[in-house]
């Protein structure tokens, strides 16, 4: 049995890129952060094409750019994976699900918005959201505290704080926060050292 591996070809990973973008956009509900625990389960860990902290930090970018982060994350992962070309193809795969889903609602918008049945099919689809969202947290949470790092987990819980108890605005806690690693990167530059 011959189990050596066939290189995969620009074209190959290009449509596998369009596929799963396609695919992930065509069944993901509940916004970006759900979007975006899909994209990390099928590039980091089954096509291993993009590493862990890459991931994260695509996911920073994409959040704390305008936008709609399914769309910045998918930018991301397409040019990293295959620079402007992946970026395009992409962002295709991520936006014709959604589009097309919301011509048909907005065609039949009095029927869906009235109907009884719609509105339970939505409020279930809304637990099964939330709890994504919190895969995603307890994820993204768990990554911070096994660094390690007094500061990143003083920033977490700060942020966290800021956002739920304070009701701080969440663009001034992205602001802050980004402020922070810039000086932080910028302290770590002048000692030399890494960061």
């Amino acid at each position: 049995m011959n189990t050596r591996t066939v290189p995969e070809t620009r074209a190959s990973r290009l449509r596998k890129l369009f596929l799963t973008t396609l695919y992930i956009s065509s069944f993901t509900f509940g916004g970006g952060f759900v979007i975006v625990t899909f994209m990390k389960k099928k590039f980091v860990d089954e096509l291993h094409w993009i590493d862990e902290q890459e991931m994260l930090d695509m996911t920073a970018l994409a959040q704390s750019s305008p936008g709609a982060i399914a769309v910045n994350a998918a930018i991301l992962v397409g040019w990293q994976v295959e620079g402007l070309l992946g970026m395009l193809i992409a962002v295709l795969g991520t936006i014709i699900p959604p589009m097309l889903i919301l011509s048909v609602i907005s065609l039949f918008y009095n029927a869906f918005a009235t109907n009884i049945y719609v509105a339970l099919v939505l409020k279930g689809m809304q637990a099964g959201v939330a709890a994504v969202i919190l895969d995603v947290v307890c994820d993204l949470g768990g990554k911070v505290v096994k660094s390690h790092s007094p500061l990143y987990i003083g920033l977490m819980v700060a942020a966290f704080a800021a956002n739920f108890v304070f009701n701080v605005n969440v663009i001034l806690i992205i602001l802050a926060a980004a402020a922070l690693g810039i000086v932080r990167v910028l302290l770590q530059s002048r000692k030399g050292g890494a960061v």
